[in-house]
């Protein structure tokens, strides 16, 4: 499955330079995710690379697995090797929180490469819809960037009703 974030939260076209591409597929019993995106210098967190509480405050690309009954998981990824895995059941109810997963990341000029390898076993059961998201920059220049635009007056990438479909 390949998603790509191509859109301002709020449905506006972005430039081709700004488009994050995320490859989603499964090898034995992982999920892997491949992402590509602009590196736009945002400084890392001040913990150790791994996984990291409040990562959406820092420059990310999050990816969001719908399952049954409202079941979701929420992979944040960073340039800088820090990552989150969050399973939630209903909008941001969180009911598991720093779940494992392999990650590296490559900076190479103008651009980072993430690859990460979940459990399969942490995934929602019947996933079929999905949004993936991209967030950089700081206080009124903060860009958040969407696959899949998300009505309302400000972004909210907890609405599960703007998901797509993810076969």
């Amino acid at each position: 499955m390949k998603l790509h974030i191509r859109h301002t939260w709020d449905g506006r076209s972005i430039h081709t330079e700004e488009e994050v591409p995320l490859d989603v597929s499964t090898q034995l019993s992982d999920l892997v995710i491949r992402v590509d995106a602009p590196f736009h210098g945002g400084p890392p967190p001040a913990t150790q690379p791994g996984s990291t509480d409040a990562l959406w405050t820092y420059e990310v690309v999050e990816l969001f697995l719908l399952g049954h009954a409202s079941r979701y998981v929420e992979i944040e990824l960073g340039p800088h090797g820090h990552y989150l895995v969050l399973q939630l059941e209903g909008v941001r109810h969180i009911t598991r929180a720093h779940l494992p997963m392999a990650y590296t990341t490559e900076r190479q000029g103008k651009r980072w490469r993430g690859h990460a390898r979940l459990p399969l076993a942490c995934l929602p059961t019947g996933v079929n819809r999905a949004n993936a998201y991209a967030i950089y920059g700081t206080g009124d220049q903060r860009q958040y960037l969407a696959a899949f635009p998300v009505p309302g007056e400000r972004p909210d990438f907890h609405r599960l009703d703007a998901f797509g479909p993810f076969y």
